[in-house]
């Protein structure tokens, strides 16, 4: 059965592209939700409005993440954890705690766009990535110190 993407499937292609595949897989999974449409004349002028929508959401989406991006490049966080005598926290310091502490400071970040190079359990400096969108991540500089 041919079929359009509506959305990116994993090992199957882009957003738009027409793509031949097995009639269960069309009708049971790809349809249902919504990551596909039947191959027909109508289905591609559909596509095609939808894609002009999808690219100002884009543009937009773009735009309002690079202001943030812009804001939170100036940003040092500090944190105050509990450590032991080799300078060793006692637990880690975890997207969830980084995301708290941006609320703190006026941002609102979800943690799963949070992505920490490597876990952070020792006192110091680290570099946090921030996923914002597909092509904005600012990075945010995170002090962790020992709790007294």
């Amino acid at each position: 059965m041919k079929v359009i993407l509506r959305e990116d499937v994993d090992n199957l292609g882009a957003r738009g592209k027409v793509v031949n595949v097995k009639d269960g897989y069309a009708r049971n999974f790809l349809i249902p939700k919504g990551l596909a449409m039947r191959h027909t004349a109508g289905a591609a002028k559909v596509l095609a409005q939808e894609r002009r929508t999808f690219e100002v959401k884009q543009l937009k989406a773009r735009e309002a993440a690079e202001a943030l991006s812009e804001r939170l490049s100036a940003v040092e966080l500090s944190v105050a954890k509990r450590a032991g005598d080799q300078d060793v926290l006692y637990g880690s310091v975890t997207p969830t705690d980084i995301a708290d502490l941006l609320k703190e400071k006026g941002f609102v970040v979800d943690k799963r766009k949070i992505h920490l190079r490597e876990p952070v359990k020792k006192l110091g400096d680290y570099e946090v990535h921030l996923k914002l969108h597909k092509d904005v991540s600012p990075v945010v500089k995170l002090h962790v110190t020992k709790e007294e």
